[in-house]
């Protein structure tokens, strides 16, 4: 008989620890935690439902106590673990070793209520050697880091249930607010801002091919170089630009015009160059630290695309089948086990020449980093493929463990050397208009790789692709100084200043590890929230804000600046580490977070701003005066954004971003939208008026005016066709679209077959079997013959059998236990499948042929994710209460003759 009972909080986890241990142990997950605050009202126990702190769920007059509720779905749970836990001799709480972990320990403690010996069992891989080591190790539940949390968990409920409420009276219903995530919007939202005060600035430059003649070479050597100086001035860059104003923010720079860049050519063009300088540098660049949660998120997006959900899912399931170590953890520390691992790795794969002199070791520079823990790495004495990964997980977690595997190799090899080249060429140049003449100094710049050190293992991702495509080599030939240089030709560019990068998820989270806000475990909620909540979308790889994310942080700023300031949220942060370390007390914290000390808390600054914020005021975001003077503006209301010009307003399609909604483009939005409102005729047949229409989803033209008045004829509306645009729609497009479905006539059957536009653009369809027609077919048009054709064809969406051949084939796909990756052509679009799953191509995917292998892995590992569709239930139709009475008069009348027969 078992007497152990082992507790994990994943079922996942549970199974993996099961292979370790013995007969006499039961390892039973909690499925995450047990308890916690109550969420809505109806959650609070009815003993605290007439208190006015009760929607909190935590009492603000009584030491913050919190009210915890079992949730619903665990109660069955608990007395599960309760039955097991008899006739166990010893309970083992065997949670992640992190606060959240601890936390829920001391909640199955709470609740269990044990009368036998409890350990807490922790370990940061799950290890045959790991878990035997645990076993001998254990300690007491961490008092001072369920303090912390608790008081953390308090903090974000009082933050996010109080200044939501704000938010919903003043701006929109359903918003949040957060700790974190109010500053993570401001961050978005200042950037956005940067790019909305950019002033685009215009430069140019000259760019000379120089020959170079080498000692025995068949031939010069070409290279490039670029104009430096001019007198000793240096040539205006981008970098000299003030971007709010467009002008430039130093004096002393040359700022050539095309004019002046014309001039100069010609000017080259005529003078002899020779070399004044050329130098030669030895450079030696370092490894990067083994992965932390954050530097994982950041290179996971850079490298595959991944959000930060999607990296820590894949962490999540590596970790709990015991491929990597803990994956929350801002350590950059390995065990001297897993530094002897790596560095016999490095010899094996690359040889001696690869390994650096000695093991290299790294200090976290993050504020607060937990230095006791250790970096994510692989687990055990021995390094998975990435095949054997893939085959039990999956794609995605097989990629995230290539990368963890390669950057832990990569730390403990050696250094990449190479050599830095630059060539100053120099030379006078005289004109017309410079007689006397100007020096000019062009610059060449190279770089050689000698020996790839760590290189050849991994090689970190950038943000700025511009930056690392500037780092590639380039060779420079041999030459010295007083060497006379032929210039073969020159060429006069153009440049224009780039605004601000927006933010990715990658630096969205390097920055706020850099400012010490928030954890990296908590990062990649805090994303999908901001991103699910109207507060960001998504364009490329880039965070976009929007206008309802302008708002919120107008009103935060403007009326709780302290909540929204980096500096104070990362002091927050700060307090709640250093009752973590049992330095502090938790209770005089949350009082002065809530009520206030030296400087107003929580309570006091909700109470003074809400009788002073206008939400007129916070929901307007000026763009400007058009040319007549008139103030244009968004405003944000309870359904959305929208342009005001004076009387005049306009719809904002989804998903604009705010820099390019400049005052010219608002103003022809709100005057198509003015336009719009007329009618451009009325239809002959029914007397209606016609409209063309432009919604937050794409132009349509629509028949008579519609009301909001319930029961109301719904007005027909038609989108228009791809190619067209709404000012080119005459009365008569509008008219003809209207027909749509227009009838073609019948098949052999008599079935009906028609010709109209839909969600996914023209269709034919006979009853209820669709086909997409094709690009050379116009739904205008298209007639009885071509529409029998094309029904008489396959289907070949998703919904049936493809046989048709595919566009392309990814044969044996080591990611995917070697099956081929197809790519089709599906009735909504391209797609790719392996068999099992498949993924759509996006709309906006130029050409399909140009997919690559990264791609269709990526989008077969998303449609893994997200399982099986849901279809919904067919649910009975209602009786009437006629049918019902009928029915129940009929039964109790066979009733009546069954008694009387028996009687």
């Amino acid at each position: 008989m078992p007497k152990y009972l082992v507790i994990v909080e994943s079922p996942t986890k549970a199974k993996t620890l099961r292979r370790f241990l013995g007969d006499d142990f039961i390892v039973e997950s909690s499925v995450g935690h047990v308890r916690d605050l109550p969420t809505k009202k109806s959650d609070v126990p009815a003993i605290y439902k007439a208190e006015k702190w009760a929607h909190l769920g935590v009492n603000v007059e009584d030491k913050f106590q919190p009210i915890y509720i079992v949730q619903a779905d665990k109660k069955a749970k608990i007395t599960e673990l309760k039955k097991l836990m008899k006739g166990c001799e010893i309970l083992y709480l065997a949670t992640d070793e992190d606060r959240e972990g601890e936390a829920i320990s001391w909640h199955l403690l709470e609740l269990l209520k044990p009368k036998i010996p409890v350990k807490r069992m922790v370990f940061h891989e799950i290890t045959r050697t790991a878990i035997a080591a645990a076993l001998e190790d254990t300690r007491d539940i961490d008092a001072d880091m369920v303090e912390a949390q608790e008081a953390r968990r308090i903090i974000d409920r009082l933050y996010g249930f109080e200044v939501s409420q704000m938010l919903w009276r003043k701006i929109a219903p359903r918003l949040s607010a957060g700790r974190v995530q109010s500053v993570a919007i401001k961050m978005l939202v200042e950037r956005e801002r940067a790019r909305m005060r950019f002033t685009e600035a215009e430069y140019w430059d000259l760019t000379g091919l120089f020959g170079a003649q080498e000692a025995g070479a068949a031939k010069d050597r070409e290279f490039k170089a670029a104009l430096r100086t001019i007198d000793g001035r240096p040539v205006a860059q981008g970098r000299d630009f003030d971007p709010d104003s467009g002008k430039l923010k130093r004096e002393g720079v040359e700022l050539l015009d095309a004019a002046a860049a014309a001039s100069l050519r010609s000017q080259c063009g005529a003078t002899s160059f020779s070399v004044v300088k050329a130098e030669e540098k030895p450079y030696a660049r370092k490894p990067a630290a083994p992965f932390t949660t954050s530097t994982l998120q950041q290179e996971c997006n850079r490298k595959l695309r991944f959000d930060a959900r999607r990296t820590m899912r894949a962490a999540q399931r590596l970790y709990e089948s015991g491929f990597i170590t803990y994956m929350r953890t801002d350590s950059v520390n390995l065990s001297s086990e897993a530094i002897a691992l790596a560095r016999k790795a490095v010899v094996d794969a690359y040889g001696e020449s690869y390994l650096s002199p000695q093991p290299r070791t790294f200090k976290s520079k993050v504020k607060n980093a937990q230095e006791a823990h250790e970096a994510i790495r692989p687990a055990g004495d021995r390094v998975r493929t990435v095949a054997e990964v893939a085959q039990k997980l999956g794609p995605d977690e097989a990629r995230a463990y290539e990368l963890i595997w390669k950057r832990t190799l990569a730390c403990q090899m050696a250094d990449a050397r190479g050599r830095r080249m630059v060539i100053d060429i120099a030379g006078t140049v005289t004109g017309a208009e410079t007689p006397v003449g100007r020096k000019v100094v062009f610059r060449a710049s190279g770089k050689v790789i000698d020996f790839p050190g760590f290189l050849r293992a991994y090689v970190e991702g950038s943000d700025d692709p511009g930056a690392a495509l500037a780092d590639k080599d380039v060779i420079l030939p041999p030459v010295a100084v007083g060497d006379v240089l032929d210039l073969r030709s020159i060429e006069a560019e153009s440049h224009v200043t780039l605004p601000p990068a927006r933010l990715t998820e990658a630096t969205l989270v390097k920055t706020l590890e850099e400012s010490g806000i928030g954890r990296p475990s908590t990062y990649a909620s805090i994303i999908e929230k901001i991103l699910s909540q109207s507060y960001s979308f998504r364009k490329g790889n880039a965070l976009v804000p929007t206008f309802t994310a302008f708002a919120v942080v107008r009103l935060m700023s403007d009326h709780l600046p302290e909540l929204v300031d980096y500096a104070f949220t990362a002091r927050m942060e700060d307090r709640l580490d250093s009752i973590a370390r049992g330095e502090r007390e938790s209770l005089p914290y949350l009082k002065e977070f809530y009520y206030g000390d030296a400087t107003p808390g929580l309570r006091p600054m909700l109470d003074k701003s809400m009788e002073h914020i206008d939400p007129r005021t916070v929901c307007t975001i000026p763009l400007g005066e058009d040319g007549d003077g008139r103030e244009v503006v968004v405003r944000v209301g309870r359904f959305g954004p929208y342009l005001q010009r004076g009387e005049d307003n306009g719809n904002v399609p989804s998903e604009t971003c705010p820099d390019e909604l400049s005052v010219v483009r608002a103003s022809e939005m709100i005057d198509a939208a003015k336009k719009a409102a007329e009618p451009i005729g009325m239809d002959p047949e029914s007397g209606k008026p016609v409209f063309v229409k432009s919604g937050r989803y794409g132009p349509y033209v629509q028949l008579g005016k519609g009301s909001k008045e319930k029961g109301a004829e719904k007005p027909k509306m038609v989108s228009l066709l791809k190619d067209m645009q709404p000012a080119d729609v005459s009365f008569e497009m509008a008219l003809k679209l209207l027909e749509l479905p227009r009838p073609l006539g019948n098949d052999a059957e008599g079935k009906l077959i028609e010709a109209g536009i839909g969600r996914y653009g023209p269709y034919i369809k006979r009853g209820s079997d669709f086909r997409s027609l094709e690009a050379t077919d116009d739904v205008m048009t298209v007639g009885l013959e071509r529409a029998l054709a094309l029904l008489a064809q396959e289907k070949r969406g998703r919904g049936a059998r493809a046989t048709a051949e595919p566009i392309k084939v990814f044969e044996n796909v080591e990611l995917l236990g070697g099956a081929d990756i197809k790519l089709l052509k599906g009735r909504y679009g391209p797609y790719v499948t392996d068999g099992t799953h498949n993924g759509s191509l996006p709309r906006d995917y130029a050409d399909p042929m140009a997919l690559t292998l990264d791609e269709a892995i990526d989008l077969i590992a998303k449609a893994k994710a997200r399982g099986p569709s849901k279809r919904r239930k067919k649910t009975a139709k209602k009786t009437t209460k006629k049918a019902s009475k009928k029915t129940t008069k009929k039964s109790a009348k066979k009733t009546a003759k069954k008694t009387a027969k028996k009687a």
